[in-house]
């Protein structure tokens, strides 16, 4: 598995704010309802989060030596695979939310009632919470590589990366 790429995060949160706001500007055009995710969100992005977090410095915890029992290689595969997973859909809700607060602040001086560009906010910032705390927990998944068998220098660097899946810490013993 390949580790995620920071601008490759990037250019899918700039495409969704593009998205994002293209589609708020038909609905509001239209006079539909903003496609803005309710407040009760944040409740699942927040528990998505924590358990990631969670989950995480389970395997930061064996990672440092701190635990005397074997990691299950399944739980750190499920852990590297969440951590993944949540940083892809932080990254999508932040884009998709920065489109539709560039709308709502184009159009500030028209409304009265500004809790769509509130709660967008509101929504972004979780995205970004999410896609921070994916992104921080892969690391925790990262073997350092003095740890890898075979010893240090042996493994072949192509741009950056680790060949295989040496990387995380799954092992395939």
């Amino acid at each position: 598995m390949k580790a995620m790429r920071p601008l490759l995060l990037a250019i899918i949160a700039v495409v969704l704010a593009a998205v994002g706001w293209l589609t708020t500007v038909l609905t509001t055009r239209y006079s539909m309802a903003t496609p803005v995710l309710p407040p009760s969100a944040l409740v699942t992005m927040g528990f998505i989060a924590v358990l990631t977090l969670i989950m995480g410095i389970r395997v930061l915890r064996w990672r440092n030596g701190k635990k005397k029992t074997m990691l299950n290689p399944i739980l750190a595969a499920r852990t590297l695979i969440l951590a993944q997973a949540c940083a892809y859909a932080g990254t999508v809700l932040l884009g998709w939310h920065a489109g539709i607060v560039i709308e709502q602040l184009r159009i500030w001086n028209l409304r009265s009632d500004q809790t769509i560009l509130w709660l967008a906010l509101i929504m972004g910032g979780g995205g970004l919470i999410m896609t921070i705390v994916g992104l921080v927990v892969e690391r925790f998944c990262r073997i350092p590589p003095e740890d890898l068998e075979g010893g240090p220098g042996i493994q072949d660097r192509r741009h950056g990366e680790a060949k295989g899946e040496g990387e995380y810490a799954y092992r395939g013993d």
